[in-house]
C-alpha cells in the first residue's frame, strides 16, 4: 500500500517546513525514510521477494546520496534531520 496523499503532505509539512515545499532535501529524505520503513516491513514477512528488495537498496541508495548532499550544504540541518528521524548512530 502505498504512502497516501494526507502521510505525504504531512510529512512535507514537518520536516519541510512547508506542505507545497516538496523539493526540499530534508522532506525528501524524511518521505524516503517513510518508504523504507514500510518496505522494510514488508519485507520481513516476504522473505523471498527478491525484487522488492532491490527496489528496497535503490531507496536507500538515493536517501544516502541525499544525506550526503545535506551533510555537506548545511551541516546543522543534516545533524538535526538525523536525530529527528532517528537513522544514524
Amino acid at each position: 500500500m502505498p504512502i497516501t496523499k494526507e502521510k505525504k503532505t504531512s510529512i512535507f509539512a514537518e520536516f519541510a517546513g512547508n506542505a507545497t515545499n516538496t523539493g526540499s532535501i530534508e522532506g525528501q529524505i524524511a518521505l524516503l525514510t517513510e518508504r523504507i520503513a514500510h518496505i522494510s516491513g514488508h519485507l520481513q514477512q516476504n522473505k523471498k521477494d527478491f525484487s522488492t528488495h532491490r527496489g528496497l537498496m535503490q531507496l536507500v541508495g538515493q536517501r544516502k546520496r541525499l544525506l550526503t548532499y545535506l551533510q555537506k550544504h548545511n551541516l546543522t540541518g543534516y545533524r538535526a534531520l538525523i536525530e529527528k528521524l532517528g537513522i544514524r548512530k
